[in-house]
């Protein structure tokens, strides 16, 4: 029993031995196969490299697309030629509609006092000039009032006197009501003191300015003090819009340009103003210079907060060869067109471009005026022709077209007793 043991362990290991070698011998042949293929391929593949590499005025690498009418009729596909003519250049920016700081007032008493009753008592009410703001208790105009009586009472009882006395007393008159209309007391209520020969416990301030509250700072029962700002009021018949433009569009950019105005909240109200105001600094982060545009609102559609987009509209170029924008597709480092030859194929090529607007875009080098281009649908056809240099190079990679190894042929068992391989690479039993 044990001599038998200690005869099988010596032939296992020469069986795993002549295993491990007929496994590497396959593994050898397969090699030298796919070594063997592509030398049999290397030089297609370089010619084929070196054509595809030679396009001077085509994009780099991509390849020329050809399609049927009903291939470029289901992806939308047009055309169109380039032609010589103007370009105004403009300048787009996105702008936010702010008041009118010329149309902004506040509201403040010239008096010490405390409010008995508000009128206007809400932020966003509405107010028109000599309207009724609130009714104040004032030591200072109680006096006032009583300075006016004691004068006219002193006017009456002249009446007989002499010319120089009765006008004393009508100057006496004139300086109270002055005083009583410097602190905003309105006429009508000066005249009614007067009718009534009585003191007026409180007097009612109006408005001197017409438009929205935007701020509000007083409730009833508060004692104010002479010069602080109970209302902010913003008068919205006419706004601002302010947006940034980049430094190196400033050139295009001045006072009195017309600017179009179009806005999110608002679809189809377009509307035009005139560049008011430009920043005398630039700012250092965003490298940007602040634009102010003034706008008509009559209708109280914009509103402050709202977003706009500005287009600010620069000088014509005249004479140039244009296209249309769409046809240009930008990578960020170059700009490519589809031309239409003369075959029918659209191949692509790299074009230098100068000003720009919605629709049009100039053409400095690269393409000619009167050459047929492609319109809409560019990405798409640049999508096929990168697909077609992909799937043209696959079969230059090396070992691509490689067939596969032949199996090897069954091995029969050596005098060491090495069982025959099957045609499945495993043991015989």
């Amino acid at each position: 029993m044990t001599d038998n043991t200690r005869g099988e362990t010596p032939r296992r290991r020469r069986i795993t031995l002549a295993r491990v070698a007929l496994y590497g011998g396959v593994l050898a042949v397969a090699i030298g196969g796919v070594y063997l293929a592509t030398r049999r391929d290397g030089a297609p593949s370089a010619a084929a490299a070196h054509a595809h590499g030679g396009t001077g005025t085509s994009r780099a690498g991509a390849q020329p697309v050809s399609l049927t009418a009903d291939q470029s009729r289901r992806i939308g596909v047009t055309y169109a030629v380039a032609t010589v003519g103007p370009v105004v250049k403009e300048v787009r920016t996105v702008g936010q509609v702010t008041y009118d700081e010329t149309r902004l007032q506040a509201i403040a008493p010239k008096i010490d006092g405390w409010v008995e009753r508000l009128y206007v008592n809400t932020t966003g009410q509405r107010v028109a000039v000599g309207q009724p703001l609130l009714t104040i208790y004032s030591p200072m105009l109680v006096q006032a009032q009583e300075e006016l009586l004691l004068a006219t009472r002193l006017a009456r009882d002249v009446r007989a006197g002499s010319a120089d006395v009765q006008r004393n007393a009508s100057d006496l008159i004139e300086s109270a009501r002055r005083k009583l209309a410097y602190w905003d007391i309105a006429r009508s209520d000066i005249a009614a003191v007067e009718r009534s020969g009585q003191v007026q416990k409180t007097l009612t301030l109006h408005s001197p300015a017409a438009g929205y509250v935007i701020e509000k700072n007083v409730v009833a029962g508060q004692k104010i003090m002479a010069g602080e700002a109970l209302y902010r009021v913003a008068d919205l018949s006419a706004v601002w819009v302010e947006g940034e433009v980049f430094e190196q569009d400033l050139a295009s950019v001045r006072l009195g340009q017309v600017v179009h105005a179009d806005f999110q909240a608002l679809p189809g109200d377009h509307r035009m103003g005139r560049v008011a105001w430009v920043a005398p600094t630039v700012n250092l982060e965003s490298r940007t210079v602040r634009v102010r545009v003034v706008l008509p609102n009559g209708d109280l559609r914009l509103k402050p907060g709202m977003y706009a987009t500005l287009r600010i509209a620069g000088a014509e170029r005249a004479g140039v060869v244009t296209i249309p924008r769409d046809a240009v597709l930008s990578t960020g480092e170059r700009n490519v067109v589809f031309v239409r030859e003369a075959s029918g194929r659209l191949a692509p090529r790299e074009i230098s471009v100068g000003v720009a607007n919605d629709e049009r875009i100039e053409v400095l080098r690269g393409l000619a005026a009167g050459e047929t281009v492609v319109a809409s649908a560019t990405f798409l056809i640049d999508a096929e022709s990168n697909l077609g240099k992909a799937l043209g190079g696959m079969g230059d990679m090396p070992g691509m077209e490689v067939s596969k190894p032949p199996t090897p042929l069954p091995m029969k068992a050596t005098s060491d007793n090495v069982p025959a391989q099957t045609h499945a690479g495993h043991a015989a039993p």
